[in-house]
């Protein structure tokens, strides 16, 4: 089973192109409307409120430039790396606000406020999944490095 999932080519390919496409997309609104990311990123309720801006510039223009390098191949172990540390952050926050009881939009793919937001546990679902993607593509680089 191991062979089968982390060292085939065509599934950590695959696997690159989901998750490079998935995190471009996410940048995209977020770099073109910060001052609204911020919003979302305050309404967590975890940063001190004096890196919130800094959060909300910096994150979506890492979200891009991962999903690039995945694609195009640039080091992918390393960024697979700092896509999964995201991914957990991420899982780590929607968490937290679940656990807290707070109703979010997590503002991962669009920054308007929609009542037909997808639920917390979906987010996380998905996020469980996008992780596991980057797991393949560390654990294909890693097998195939030695």
């Amino acid at each position: 089973m191991y062979q089968i999932l982390f060292s085939n080519q065509r599934l950590e390919f695959a696997a690159r192109l989901i998750l490079g496409a998935t995190f471009i997309y996410a940048s995209y609104h977020k770099i073109l409307a910060p001052a609204e990311f911020a919003k979302l990123v305050y309404g967590y309720d975890l940063f001190p409120h004096n890196t919130i801006n800094l959060i909300a510039i910096i994150i979506p223009f890492i979200e891009l430039m991962s999903g690039i390098a995945l694609i195009t191949g640039i080091f992918p172990r390393s960024v697979s790396l700092i896509i999964m540390g995201m991914l957990i952050v991420f899982i780590i926050v929607i968490s937290i606000n679940i656990i807290r009881g707070h109703e979010f939009d997590c503002g991962c793919f669009s920054l308007a406020t929609n009542q037909n937001a997808n639920s917390a546990f979906y987010i996380l679902g998905r996020n469980f999944i996008l992780l596991i993607m980057g797991i393949c593509i560390f654990l294909y680089r890693l097998s195939n490095d030695e």
